[in-house]
């Protein structure tokens, strides 16, 4: 790290600064939402845990997919409800450094997960007769490994490069966490080397993963239309709506906010569209797959008969 790069220790985060009047309702929001995604998600892995008619891929991936949102809202909302009480906003230089690197981690496994539950659904639903020999339990296994171990390249590669910069123009991150292209804009180097890595390390896992999700609900829908049940073709697309969902708000987020010039970064809407991939995702994923799923329904009504029939004994 050059020199100039330790006349900064910290680093203000704005995030919501700007909206002074309205932080007295966003504290108790932002505190509501992440209640309600860790209780749902972790509802999610007990369900799963607890009944054994799930334990199929599907719901494999989905256990795995909540066990990483919770993480993933843990790396920025408790930090956001710590900066709306405090007047500074500060995080440690280091401090923002981990930051990034687990926002960026559990951003690129999630990436690769969700493609892996599109190509679950496409062998479920496209070649049912392999579908327990492709997705067995050791094939499951490795496409977790896969999504965390490309998470992890993908965060190593963007947060060494953004930390050997120099930052002496600000210290003032328009941002609520510390991301790569608002982190940028206080470099006083030239960052086409980071700009570079973005378009092309990025595009491989935000794009690449898109591109196979795409895939594989293109191949879906082309199977769907061809059953000749209509009642078949509605618990297919009911099965695949709700993913897709998930999977439009989270590309569509992360593509608009890390794929665009230089010059449209540092905007005050980035935190808003940022809140889409980090915050409003992980806070519909519980919702979206267990209220429109009647397998996990009747799993969750199960277990609550069972502890009921266990306090009333």
């Amino acid at each position: 790290m050059s020199t100039n790069a330790t006349m900064v220790t910290e680093f203000i985060l704005q995030g919501f600064s700007k909206l002074k009047e309205s932080q007295i309702f966003l504290y108790p929001l932002f505190l509501l939402i992440y209640v309600i995604t860790i209780g749902g998600n972790v509802s999610v892995i007990i369900t799963y845990t607890l009944s054994p008619n799930l334990h199929t891929p599907m719901y494999f991936f989905l256990a795995n997919f909540s066990f990483l949102e919770i993480f993933y809202v843990t790396s920025t909302i408790p930090n956001i409800l710590s900066n709306l009480l405090s007047n500074r906003r500060a995080i440690s230089f280091y401090g923002c450094a981990v930051q990034m690197y687990c926002v960026l981690l559990l951003g690129g496994t999630e990436c690769y997960m969700l493609a892996a539950m599109a190509f679950d659904r496409y062998n479920a639903i496209c070649r049912p007769l392999l579908y327990t020999i492709i997705m067995n339990r050791t094939a499951c296994i490795k496409h977790i490994i896969g999504s965390w171990f490309i998470g992890a390249i993908n965060a190593i590669i963007h947060t060494s490069l953004a930390f050997s910069l120099s930052f002496c123009r600000s210290n003032q991150i328009n941002h609520f966490f510390c991301d790569v292209p608002p982190l940028l804009e206080l470099s006083c180097q030239d960052t086409w080397v980071n700009e570079w890595t973005i378009f092309s390390v990025a595009g491989c896992v935000i794009i690449g993963s898109s591109i196979l999700t795409l895939f594989s609900y293109i191949q879906i829908i082309s199977t769907v239309l061809q059953v000749h049940s209509s009642s078949g073709r509605k618990k297919a697309f009911s099965t695949c709506t709700s993913h897709l969902i998930v999977v439009t708000i989270f590309y569509g987020s992360a593509i608009f906010m890390y794929f665009r010039p230089k010059s449209g970064h540092g905007m005050t809407y980035d935190s808003f569209v940022s809140l889409m991939y980090t915050v409003i995702a992980p806070l519909l994923n519980p919702f979206i797959y267990t209220l429109r799923n009647k397998e996990v329904k009747s799993a969750i009504t199960k277990i609550l008969l069972k502890k009921k029939q266990d306090i009333d004994y």
